[in-house]
């Protein structure tokens, strides 16, 4: 395994990383990878560093260490996960072994923007402070795909926080070490399987996302989850969005703005969809007529079945039937 130091001239951290250029195809249509790796801090350090077009993750394994970014200073330890946007001003740091008598700690700064395919980087700059705490390791990745800034809008909406500590770490380390093998395979679809394993991280990062407990959810939030429930078992029926309104004590407009801010679709279009799904498993798996699949998923308006059925599918019911 390639080991090399974390900054050569002040030796912070042994690692071992792997820089990754993904193909044009990777870095214009997949998630892709720009590093993995893990290392182990031998000394204190602190990293700082802004406008690098990357989203960061990584898992303390051991020790302890404080994540600064976006004007919060975040203590972790081991077991907690961090998912953040680079873009953006962040720095992280790691203290002093337990047990050295030593408080003082030079802290390293960098500068305010990376090269894509440098780590990083530390230039000496010395500060004395008092950081009471264990040297971490960690494992990480880089990574970006043109969908990312709002992949983490999203996980930001439904209660993301930049950190969090998963009641179990392991499927979160097990995937940025599949990523690091993967990166140092020679697979001819080498990019197309790492897109899959940033797919699963990104999923994880989602689950992990939604905090019902969380104060940054509001309570109406927290009734979407009621509201979508009752959509799913009643999307055959005639449903007003006035009455919707009345029956779960929610302003409408309010209703409107948080279901798509939550679903990404607003009520009218998740209604559509669910429709049309099941007129389509009635289409091919029942010889009920058009107008009978109309009126069965709830909308009896034979004209507005067929128009919102082709403007969903492209075809209309029947030519779906016969296709099908």
């Amino acid at each position: 395994m390639y080991q090399e130091l974390f900054n050569p001239q002040s030796s912070s951290v042994t690692s071992s990383r792997i820089l990754y250029t993904p193909s044009t195809f990777a870095r214009t249509s997949l998630l892709h990878l720009q590093e993995v790796g893990s290392l182990q801090a031998i000394h204190p350090h602190i990293s700082t560093r802004t406008n690098l077009t990357s989203f960061l993750c990584f898992v303390v394994l051991s020790g302890t260490g404080s994540l600064t970014y976006e004007g919060t200073t975040y203590e972790l330890s081991a077991g907690d996960c961090v998912f953040i946007d680079c873009r953006k001003a962040y720095s992280h740091s790691t203290g002093y072994n337990a047990g050295s008598n030593n408080t003082s700690v030079n802290i390293a700064s960098t500068p305010s923007s990376v090269n894509e395919t440098t780590c990083e980087k530390d230039t000496a700059a010395s500060k004395s402070i008092d950081l009471p705490t264990s040297l971490w390791s960690l494992q990480w990745c880089h990574f970006y795909a043109p969908s990312l800034p709002a992949i983490y809008e999203k996980y930001k909406e439904r209660g993301g926080s930049p950190v969090f500590h998963p009641d179990d770490s392991s499927p979160f380390t097990t995937i940025l070490t599949d990523l690091y093998s993967l990166a140092s395979s020679s697979d001819y679809i080498r990019d197309m399987r790492i897109n899959e394993s940033l797919s699963a991280l990104l999923t994880l990062l989602m689950e992990q996302s939604w905090h019902p407990e969380s104060k940054t959810v509001s309570r109406k939030r927290l009734e979407l989850v009621e509201i979508k429930n009752y959509l799913d078992e009643h999307y055959t029926e005639k449903i007003a969005l006035d009455d919707m309104s009345e029956q779960f004590f929610i302003n409408k407009f309010y209703l409107s703005k948080i279901f798509k801010e939550s679903y990404g679709t607003t009520v009218n279009s998740y209604l559509i969809s669910k429709r049309i799904t099941r007129a389509k498993q009635l289409l091919r798996f029942t010889d009920m007529t058009v107008d009978e699949i109309g009126a069965a998923v709830g909308m009896a308006d034979a004209n507005y079945f067929s128009r919102m059925f082709r403007k969903v599918e492209g075809i209309s019911p029947r030519e779906y039937r016969k296709q099908w």
